[in-house]
């Protein structure tokens, strides 16, 4: 198999996997069918389309190639169908964008290091690809994006994205240290949740009451 084949292939899971991850938030929030593979196909693509612009690949492969709009759609509405079986859906939601986000890192960081984007962006591009969707995903069915809570959601993107940077470097940059890259992702937000680890958030204290200000 070549770099290409699997590169594609490991984009079009993330693609169904991230669809599947929509969908299912927007079946919880009890969206039409349209609905639902509409939110399915926008935490689909969101991220590759803003990957692709900022590597100067236009059209994104979303617009260019077929199997990424089919995939996206397809895997939402076997979800929309499907859910019944689907049961706790929350925990589904939750895991599933855990796998996207640990695939999209890796697939975008290293499409980015393939158009010759430094290192440093490279990281940045991966991150964001890996969280586009999640955002647009949040935003259509109204909840408060996960990137911007208190989770360790982009810094498990980041840590991957930096892992591919520094196996690409090393010429490590094959299947079995790629997908250890994903799961480094995949678990590094799943442990978050488990054991509710959170980023520092500024602590707001009350003002005073009863002080005289210094123009009083």
């Amino acid at each position: 198999m070549t770099t290409s084949t699997a590169l594609l292939l490991a984009d079009l899971t993330g693609v169904a996997v991230f669809a599947a991850s929509g969908a299912s938030a927007a079946v919880a929030k009890r969206l039409d069918l349209f609905g639902v593979v509409f939110v399915g196909m926008v935490a689909a693509l969101g991220g590759g389309i803003f990957r692709d612009l900022a590597i100067d690949e236009v059209p994104p492969l979303a617009f260019a190639d077929w199997r990424y709009a089919a995939t996206a759609s397809l895997t939402a509405a076997a979800v929309f169908w499907l859910h019944p079986q689907l049961a706790r859906l929350r925990t589904t939601v939750l895991v599933l964008d855990a796998a996207g986000l640990g695939l999209f890192t890796v697939t975008g960081t290293l499409k980015a290091l393939d158009a010759a984007v430094p290192p440093v962006g490279a990281c940045m591009i991966g991150m964001l690809t890996a969280i586009g969707g999640g955002l647009g995903r949040d935003l259509l069915t109204g909840e408060i994006p996960v990137v911007l809570r208190r989770e360790i959601y982009a810094l498990a993107a980041l840590a991957g994205a930096v892992t591919v940077a520094l196996l690409s470097a090393c010429g490590q940059a094959t299947a079995v240290p790629l997908t250890a890259a994903v799961l480094l992702v995949f678990g590094l937000r799943l442990i978050a949740l488990r054991r509710r680890w959170s980023a520092p958030v500024a602590t707001l204290r009350p003002p005073r009451t009863g002080t005289r200000g210094p123009l009083a």
